[in-house]
């Protein structure tokens, strides 16, 4: 099942999308709500979808502009150096433990929104990356319960300024700046998608020149493994995200010099089945500049 939560004729609602056509849930069901979260925690409302019993308007799907699965999530945990090649590119050595580190709400945005090269550096990267959305939360899960704790899976650029990420042990700074990691559009639940997404090519790319390629298969530690590491540590909750780590050919590993974002490029974060998170790249001062002139 293919979903997707967008703004149409000024109101945001969930859709059920077929191809084409989109199916705006929250008008057959109003108990759906406005994004994910309506259909997370009502398993029966899942159940009533998957048995085909609803009805109600339908729009093109392409008119649709994509918002955040969920609106606001309790967490943002993030997985990183889990491609060996992109271990390897980085500089580091391969270890038992994953990285693991979170990102503010401030940070994330909807596919199709600017993507912000802050004015304190000019350092942009890019990561393609499988993104989890947890549909049933717990601590300590086992790896062979944990597939049945994901509601579903996304794209996400994790957006990253390295010269921040660099300046101390922890990447907290270089991994938030406002508006730097994209989200979306589409969600497939997981009867749509091999276990644990397992097998689906990853790319990133701008315009012709493919910058990232590879396969979730490629995962050092799979979604399953995943889950029942960061379970240890936090309860996960309904709603919250994991995103999945990225692969090699990350932009401040290119030779001979670093592949930056630049200003007036569209990076595309692709998965396989899955869709595409384009966003634009604009500078700062441009998007302050485009906010005081509306």
């Amino acid at each position: 099942m293919k979903l997707m939560v967008g703004k149409s004729a000024h109101s945001t609602a969930v859709y059920l999308i077929d191809g084409a056509t989109a199916l705006n849930l929250t008008a057959a069901l109003p108990e759906v709500g406005t994004d994910l979260m309506g259909l997370i925690n009502n398993p029966a409302l899942m159940d009533t979808l998957r048995n085909g019993d609803v009805s109600g308007p339908t729009e093109d799907a392409a008119g649709i502009v994509p918002a955040l699965p969920v609106a606001a999530p309790g967490k943002i945990l993030c997985l990183g150096l889990n491609y060996v090649e992109h271990v390897k590119e980085g500089g580091y050595d391969l270890g038992d433990y994953p990285a693991i580190f979170m990102r503010t709400r401030n940070s994330i945005m909807a596919a199709g929104e600017p993507l912000i090269r802050p004015r304190c550096s000019d350092k942009l990267d890019y990561e393609a990356e499988l993104m989890i959305i947890i549909g049933k939360g717990g601590r300590y899960i086992s790896a062979d319960d944990a597939l049945d704790h994901v509601f579903g899976y996304t794209v996400f650029n994790d957006g990253s300024v390295r010269d921040f990420q660099r300046k101390t042990h922890q990447w907290t700074p270089g991994k938030n700046f406002d508006q730097t990691g994209a989200i979306g559009p589409c969600v497939l639940t997981p009867d749509d998608l091999p276990a644990g997404a397992a097998g689906l090519k990853i790319e990133s790319r701008v315009g012709d020149e493919i910058l990232q390629s590879s396969n979730t298969a490629n995962m050092i530690w799979s979604v399953a493994e995943t889950i029942k590491i960061m379970s240890e540590f936090t309860t996960l909750e309904p709603g919250d995200l994991i995103a999945m780590g990225t692969p090699p050919g990350v932009g401040h590993a290119k030779k001979p010099s670093p592949r930056w974002l630049k200003p007036g490029e569209t990076v595309e974060i692709e998965i396989e089945r899955i869709g595409i998170c384009a966003s634009p790249v604009m500078d700062e001062a441009d998007v302050v500049a485009k906010t005081a002139a509306q």
